[in-house]
């Protein structure tokens, strides 16, 4: 099929970055609408290929299929316009709504607001943890491989990278006598190539934090040094990501309390684009408080820079070898592994979250997380209730329950 023109790619893509809310599955269900149902530019077997592989990949896989679809209709351009445009459109309203809370987050209409928006955080995160539970549990060996990544975290506070690497390196030697699949065709790019391509991406990534070192900018390096490693690490979507983040960003580093974090995803789920944005919210924020208003946009900036850059290295370096990679079992095996660890990392999340929103004071000096039950908060333990028995019970939609929450809390407020 020959290339779509310019203006129809552009315009369809648009409205793909547009209409991105609701997590990845929404996004890839959008994605699949527009390529493959109404303009036919991708057959069903490419499209799922393509899905299957960016799963394979650390980082948003909604984002990447968006880089990989725009780079097979029409190449390198079409990929980097493609994920542009996926991402821009939510990144220019997290920065917006980044802004407006750092200025008015301390404002007491807002942060009861945020209450219900917190509520709903949980709500979501348990939705997700039901949904991806139900599509990656398939055998009891993948339940006890989620239960044993849960302890691992929640009790003994093994990183997130240890637990990822472990789960794949299982999953990987489970499926060493699979059979592999037919193998494509001889592949017809070099690996001159493909190294200069590698290459070419891999500086793109690096010059900021080459630039804020020359500047001895240590605040800026040191960000942008945690969220590169971060965009290698992010297998399994931005919920499983969150609770090394949350963990590293609040226990580690000190740039923003858990109640902040939990209102940076409420922020990033009522914006389009990939959930992942919430790193530039994190970085926005770490900051202002470190330097203000300039330095707020600048770490935000660059957060985004190293957050995305790498799918585009990731993308344009394996692309041509998809076919090949989907061949071999034992790299399922290896996703299979992760997606039943990420389970338990995503169960870690919801109880963490929770925990922040019920109880005003939480004990982290034991062994376990143990809440100060004479703080337990009424109001953000029924709007919690509330907000799991819209999203999860009722099945009405995110953008709905948050709108709801925030309301209810707000009116809470004024009320009392």
């Amino acid at each position: 099929m020959d290339a779509p023109a310019f203006s129809d790619f552009f315009r369809s893509f648009a409205r793909i970055g547009l209409l991105s809310f609701g997590g990845p599955a929404a996004q890839i269900s959008v994605m699949h609408d527009e390529l493959v149902t109404r303009r036919g530019w991708l057959s069903e077997p490419k499209f799922l290929g393509a899905l299957s592989f960016c799963m394979l990949l650390p980082g948003p896989e909604a984002m990447q299929l968006a880089t990989y679809a725009g780079w097979r209709l029409r190449g390198v351009a079409g990929g980097i316009v493609a994920g542009l445009l996926f991402v821009v459109p939510g990144a220019s309203v997290i920065l917006g709504l980044g802004l407006g809370y750092a200025v008015w987050g301390g404002v007491p209409l807002v942060q009861a607001v945020f209450l219900g928006i917190k509520a709903a955080v949980v709500a979501i995160v348990i939705q997700a943890l039901l949904k991806l539970a139900k599509k990656a549990l398939s055998s009891p060996a993948h339940w006890v491989l989620a239960g044993l990544a849960f302890v691992a975290m929640f009790v003994f506070s093994v990183p997130f990278p240890a637990i990822i690497a472990t789960a794949a390196l299982w999953g990987w030697w489970q499926s060493r006598w699979a059979e592999a699949g037919p193998m494509p065709d001889a592949l017809t790019v070099r690996p001159a190539e493909t190294l200069r391509t590698a290459l070419i991406w891999a500086a793109l990534w690096a010059a900021p934090v080459v630039v804020a070192w020359a500047m001895g900018a240590s605040f800026l390096i040191d960000l942008a040094l945690f969220f590169s490693k971060l965009a290698v690490v992010t297998f399994g979507g931005a919920y499983a990501v969150l609770a090394y983040m949350t963990d590293t960003v609040v226990g580690t580093k000190g740039w923003l309390t858990t109640a902040q974090m939990i209102d940076a995803l409420g922020l990033a789920e009522t914006t389009p684009g990939p959930l992942i944005l919430v790193t530039q919210f994190v970085g926005l924020l770490a900051g202002y408080v470190q330097g203000g208003v300039v330095l707020g946009i600048t770490a935000a900036l660059l957060t985004l820079w190293v957050t995305f850059v790498p799918c585009f290295l990731w993308i344009f370096t394996g692309a041509p070898y998809v076919e090949h990679i989907l061949a071999r079992p034992r790299l399922k095996g290896a996703l299979a592994g992760v997606s039943a660890a990420v389970v338990g990392v995503i169960l870690n999340l919801s109880v963490w979250f929770a925990l922040h929103v019920v109880f005003i004071e939480i004990r982290d000096d034991a062994l376990l997380p143990v809440p100060v039950w004479a703080s337990f908060s009424w109001p953000g333990a029924g709007f919690t209730a509330l907000a799991v028995a819209l999203l999860v019970g009722a099945r009405l939609s995110m953008g709905w329950v948050l709108t709801v929450m925030a309301g209810l809390a707000g009116g809470w407020h004024l009320v009392l």
